[in-house]
């Protein structure tokens, strides 16, 4: 039985079970008890969600508002979708681990589903040490086990390192992917920061001076998320060339809403409802990474 070990605990986030299992209660007991627009927690026909995976002090209390919206009941598979930051990858790549550990217990992954995925051709397998490596699918994980904390044994896991890839993989990938979006019994979590801005990040798009910098990630950022949320993979394409924002997990983003254009006979929806940043910038010195939340509804028609 190969584990992938839990390599960022004690670093990005608590290797201590109780504090761990605290802090993650805390920010998703800190998310109000309903959505901005009224609507209560968990939300109905949730079958994807958009979270951030920086360390959990910085992204926890936003990610808390993807996974509040979870309705457990009927999941029995979690595919979790992550660029990928260390090494160049043309493609996709999946997992040869039997479990992934967190410090709440450990996952197991779903090998029949990896291996069928396999099978398409289109799938390489990542090495142990790339896995480990990884921090955006790793991040995700505690969370998983904690909102299934009475029924993990019941679920298993299908992690997915979504590499460099182009308008037309994408797109494949998301024809692949758009079965298991349609089953009421699978859930995705696309992992994603948002734009990362500063010197350090290679990265000042032309703000103006009208507004403060923070305020005008804001409006990036913002313009961005309505690209998701309108679902057409083309104008979220368009809208990361013309601006070049810094999304990290664009790509698994963009693998997501290709599947969903394959959903003809259901009614769709993605929706944001929660939106930080590290902290605030208002010189060229400054720098932040900002973080989203949203949801993904898929009902049938």
């Amino acid at each position: 039985m190969t584990k992938r070990l839990a390599s960022h605990a004690g670093s990005w986030y608590s290797d201590s079970k109780s504090r761990l299992n605290k802090e993650l209660e805390q920010y998703l007991n800190n998310v109000p008890t309903t959505t901005e627009k009224g609507v209560g927690y968990p939300i109905d026909q949730v079958r994807a969600i958009i979270a951030p995976h920086a360390g959990y002090t910085y992204s926890g209390p936003t990610a808390a508002y993807a996974y509040k919206c979870i309705d457990v009941g009927t999941i029995r598979r979690v595919f979790l979708l992550g660029p990928s930051h260390h090494v160049y990858l043309d493609g996709c790549a999946l997992s040869k681990c039997d479990s992934y550990e967190t410090p709440l217990g450990n996952l197991e992954l779903d090998k029949q589903v990896i291996s069928d995925l396999y099978d398409t051709g289109q799938f390489s397998w990542m090495s142990t040490e790339v896995d480990e490596e990884e921090h955006s699918i790793e991040m995700h994980l505690p969370y998983t086990y904690k909102i299934f904390e009475e029924k993990t044994q019941d679920i298993k896991i299908v992690p997915i390192l979504v590499g460099s890839i182009g308008l037309v993989k994408e797109k494949m990938y998301g024809q692949v992917i758009s079965k298991y979006l349609e089953d009421p019994s699978n859930l995705f979590i696309i992992s994603s920061d948002f734009c990362h801005w500063g010197r350090r990040f290679n990265y000042n798009y032309d703000m103006g001076k009208e507004i403060p910098i923070h305020e005008a990630i804001r409006k990036l950022d913002d313009e961005g998320m309505k690209a998701i949320e309108s679902m057409n993979v083309n104008d979220f394409s368009d809208y990361l060339i013309r601006t070049r924002n810094t999304i990290c997990g664009r790509h698994p983003i963009a693998v997501l809403m290709a599947g969903l254009e394959h959903l003809k006979e259901y009614d769709k929806k993605i929706e944001f409802i929660k939106y930080d940043q590290s902290n605030r910038c208002y010189t060229i010195k400054d720098s932040s990474v900002s973080y989203a939340s949203g949801f993904v509804t898929i009902m049938k028609k």
